[in-house]
């Protein structure tokens, strides 16, 4: 076996103290070298999670560390829970996250911290359990402390130690007590360590991860290493079990039973993200069992691609932070599940563990579930940017070792999981020799997966050209290999490691880059960013984000970009993200009767599903059955027959939705559970018309047309059908999303900004002409901001056959625009809606560059649950393709479809929240029927919104019909 990677400590040049280690560069001092992770063995073992002493100073050295020998009075400290972070328990008592994207909370003086650090000091005391054994050793562990720890136990000091998201132990068998343990440990919010953990989210100190007492008997496992590797043209798989203590390895259901390190092949089902196959085995040596879990696979480099058993991947993923509303990177078991549950039932593949190694258990679940992972280092040094990367660590001898030690940890924990596929050197830490180093120490340790990192613009250490935020147009140059670079990389395959940016309302144009990505075989997939928002749970806010808690430096709600929101309730960018990442592409001729299926999986075929039909009128499903469809291999298609569509007798709008399912439940979905589904238009009636036969009658300052009474000054209407209508006028304007807002950074314009300088947020408007003709009421404006010479002409013509009312609004133009509008449509109040039935788009919102998952039905729902509750208040939950709609009294028919969004307050409310908890309902539900929407992009951090979403200022022209409802 390759040696293992241990630091001599260093010294920063400074006077030594008592608390000189917090600046020093190198890991620490008194860890025993890293091994491999594994859940459960015959040893005994003791959880120390639970309540323990705490007190917090406000600096590294305000107290001594007396606390920590025996007979030391705690009574007077507080408690905080472990794993946990001390800022988010205490009611506040105990300090307040901090969130930076990349800036350093503190000044960039490496490796010096300010004195103001926060350090808390931490007390269990502990009994062994009345078996615990008498023989062999012992070790403290601790998977995760941010971000320096110092640690005594019974009075003697261990060592200390840094790398937050990495495991430590300490061997303490000479140490322990029958009872009265006293476990003291000290930890500093900011150490040298904290300049390698600058990762785009909280700063958040404390214990966060298990503390675990191990018993090590004589002669048990040591570190291994499961080497299962698959043969895709033999269909064998080849284990060898390297270990530390020599013992034997058994795999009940191939028939092995071997030493450690001899080789054993044997035919086998291989393990992938689609179907993870896994072998139960154990380690057996003289003192211990350790269950495995093995899965074979091979992951290779091969003709420019990533193979997994003889196959290139495509890379449906995303990036994950450990988040927890409530507890930060606290997470328990229960949350990781159901993490790895919710992405397989959105059809993702596979994650990037931005940026660090997450929690052990959550590779376990991975590799049961099925997910492919690129494993990453606890290292980005990010901020270091502002400064053009001067005294990076990375490419600083001196920290070196500090770098080594962090790839250490991670491969040695992580490397028996076979859905680890890549290792990932860490995440926008510029370049270095450092880096350098770590690749090479990597593949001397571990050559059977890939390495990562986006930062090797070169590739000079990477096997895979990886790139953040590319726009549509460089990623197709780079699937057509016409992106130039060394030839190194024009090689090597392409990942899109962050796209997508799924900040606030988006991302828009995911199935623009999913279309690139599967017409070229060099690009293999991407990974959207990212999983959940990160919000913490806060009583009168709701979701706190950076800014919120006083911070110095903070990037507001940038740390709320997630897929998921805080609560893990999916967001419609999951929604939309599942339907274009669909494992089965569902399409054909509705009007023929033929629906053509294909394969999408990379190694899965198509037994393990079961498919139906539906056939609908006017969005309502009037037959159904089942659809027999071959098990199709990877990447075949096949045209299936529907049957006879069912004599309706009606004159509505018919259409074959397909649907595919799982045929069983699986440990992630039940049955029903929709994976992909697609529909067929076969038929689409011509509107009702609405003939002016009726026209319109003055008197006592009103004129009435057919069911409508309009004012007679402005010719605005008052009532429709006896429903009141406050405020009917176009209306350009919507909340700037977070993609409109876009990031300072960009060069691109930014949407929110030039919207706001033009003044569309502050249109006015102008009543030129109120004529009532002969057969129509024609109301001529003018619509213009404040300032502008810009404007739009704007008539309403209205026209009624005596029981249904037709506004035509026709815009032109005027001046010179140059930027597209956020919104087309006309907006009004009614004084009483709630229920909302809708024939269009659903069941979410939709936008767009984001209607992929909008399935055109016979909808339902309240006016609260059209709302999308993004964390920072923005336009939300418009729906798609709307035929007609009833609301408050109201229905309402469109020609063209038009974009529905309803809501208790106006968009100039919506716009001023930074909060849900800032929106109050009012009196009236605010109603939009657009015309057009301005798509959403992902210029949060990406680009923005593609040219063909653009809502371009050209002429333009519309139609709603207004009637009772139930008519």
């Amino acid at each position: 076996m390759s040696s293992r990677i241990t630091a001599p400590p260093t010294t920063t040049g400074r006077t030594a103290r008592v608390t000189g280690y917090v600046e020093d560069v190198s890991p620490g001092r008194g860890a025993l070298p890293p091994r491999a992770w594994y859940a459960a063995s015959d040893a005994a073992s003791l959880s120390l999670n639970g309540r323990w002493r705490f007190r917090l100073s406000d600096t590294a050295d305000a107290e001594d560390d007396s606390f920590a020998a025996p007979g030391y009075d705690s009574g007077g400290w507080a408690e905080v829970s472990v794993p946990g972070h001390w800022v988010l328990q205490g009611d506040g008592a105990f300090g307040a996250p901090v969130y930076t994207n990349h800036l350093y909370p503190f000044p960039v003086d490496p490796p010096r911290v300010p004195d103001e650090n926060p350090t808390g000091d931490h007390l269990r005391v502990f009994d062994l359990p009345a078996d615990w054994p008498a023989d062999g050793g012992a070790v403290l562990r601790f998977d995760g402390v941010e971000s320096c720890a110092r640690v005594w136990l019974n009075g003697t000091e261990l060592g200390e130690f840094k790398g937050s998201r990495l495991p430590h132990e300490f061997a303490v068998g000479l140490l322990l007590r029958p009872a009265g343990n006293i476990l003291a440990v000290r930890v500093h919010q900011w150490s040298a360590g904290s300049y390698l953990e600058d990762q785009d989210q909280w700063w958040l100190p404390g214990i966060f991860r298990d503390v675990t007492l191990l018993h090590r008997p004589a002669d048990g496992v040591g570190d291994f290493f499961v080497h299962a590797s698959y043969d895709h043209v033999e269909g064998h798989g080849t284990l060898r079990v390297d270990a530390d203590v020599p013992g034997r390895v058994t795999v009940p259901a191939l028939g092995i039973d071997a030493a450690t390190g001899e080789t054993v092949t044997v035919p086998v089902e291989p393990w992938t993200a689609e179907t993870p196959h896994l072998y139960d085995g154990v380690l057996a040596t003289a003192g211990e069992r350790v269950p495995l879990r093995i899965g074979f696979r091979t992951v290779v480099l091969e003709d420019g691609l990533i193979k997994v058993n003889g196959r290139p991947v495509l890379f449906k993923g995303v990036n994950r932070h450990e988040w927890h509303p409530g507890h930060g990177r606290a997470l328990d078991l229960a949350t990781m599940r159901e993490d790895v549950a919710l992405m397989k039932r959105h059809n993702v593949n596979a994650v990037r563990t931005s940026h660090y190694p997450p929690h052990p258990a959550f590779l376990d679940l991975c590799d049961e579930y099925g997910l492919w992972v690129i494993d990453e280092c606890d290292l980005e040094t990010h901020g270091f940017s502002e400064q053009g990367w001067r005294d990076n660590p990375v490419d600083d001898d001196r920290w070196t070792p500090a770098l080594l030690d962090r790839a250490a940890r991670m491969v040695e924990r992580d490397k028996n999981h076979p859905s680890v596929v890549m290792w990932s050197l860490g995440n926008e830490a510029g370049t270095g020799r450092g880096l350098t180093a770590m690749a090479e120490w990597i593949r001397g340790r571990d050559g059977s997966r890939l390495l990562h990192y986006e930062g090797d613009r070169n590739c000079r250490d990477t096997d895979v050209y990886s790139r953040m935020y590319a726009s549509h147009e460089e990623v197709e140059r780079i699937g057509r290999r016409l992106d130039g670079g060394p030839r190194r990389r024009r090689e090597l395959p392409f990942v899109q490691c962050e796209y997508g940016h799924a900040m606030g309302n988006g991302p828009g144009g995911i199935a623009d880059y999913q279309r690139i990505f599967e017409e070229h075989d060099r690009i293999q997939g991407g990974f959207v960013w990212e999983w959940i928002d990160h919000g913490i749970s806060h009583p009168e806010l709701g979701y706190a984000y950076g800014g919120d808690f006083g911070e110095e430096l903070h990037d507001g709600n940038f740390v709320c970009d997630g897929l998921v929101f805080p609560d893990r309730t999916p967001s419609p960018g999951l929604a939309e993200f599942k339907k274009v990442i669909e494992p089965v592409r569902i399409e054909g001729d509705g009007r023929g009767g033929i629906v053509r299926v294909t394969n999408g999986y990379d190694f899965a075929d198509l037994s393990t599903l079961a498919f139906t039909w539906s056939y609908e009128v006017d969005g309502e499903p009037v037959a159904s059955g089942p659809l027999a469809v071959p098990a199709l291999a990877p990447g075949e298609s096949a045209e299936v027959k529907l049957p006879e569509p069912p004599a309706t007798g009606g004159t509505g709008e018919t259409q074959w939705t397909v649907r595919a399912t799982p045929s069983e439940d699986t440990v992630w979905a039940s049955k029903d559970h929709v994976l992909a589904w697609g529909q067929l238009p076969v038929s689409r009636p011509p509107r009702a018309s609405v003939a002016a036969s009726v026209g319109p009658v003055s008197g006592d300052g009103l004129i009435t047309l057919g069911p409508g009474v309009f004012d007679a000054r402005t010719g605005a209407p008052r009532t429709i059908g006896g429903v009141e209508v406050t405020g009917l006028r176009l209306d350009v304007w919507r909340a700037p999303t977070d993609n409109d807002a876009g990031a300072p950074w960009q060069d691109d314009p930014r949407l929110g900004p030039l919207w706001r300088t033009l003044g569309l947020h502050r249109m006015r408007h102008r009543t030129d002409a109120v004529e009532a003709g002969e057969d129509a009421l024609t109301v001529r404006t003018r619509v213009a901001p404040a300032g502008r010479e810009l404007g739009l002409g704007t008539v309403y013509r209205w026209t009624s056959d005596g029981s249904a009312l037709r506004l035509t609004v026709s815009v032109t133009p005027e001046g010179d625009w140059t930027v597209p509008l956020p919104r087309l449509g006309i907006r009004f109040g009614l004084p009483a809606a709630d229920v909302v039935r809708w024939f269009g788009g659903g069941p979410g919102e939709a936008y767009p560059d984001t209607r992929a998952a909008s399935m055109l039905g016979a909808w339902r729902a309240t006016v609260d649950e059209l709302q999308t509750p993004y964390v920072r208040p923005q336009e939300n939950g418009a729906r798609a393709d709307v035929r007609r709609a009833e609301l408050g009294g109201l229905r309402i028919e469109g020609e063209p479809e038009f974009w529905l969004t309803a809501r208790r307050w106006t968009t100039e409310q919506l716009d001023a929240a930074d909060h849900l908890t800032d929106l109050r309902p009012g009196d009236l539900v605010w109603v939009n029927l657009d015309h057009g929407q301005m798509g959403i992009g992902s210029q949060s951090c990406g680009p923005g919104a593609l040219p063909q979403y653009h809502l371009r200022a050209r002429p333009a022209e519309f139609s709603f019909v207004f009637s009772a409802a139930g008519d």
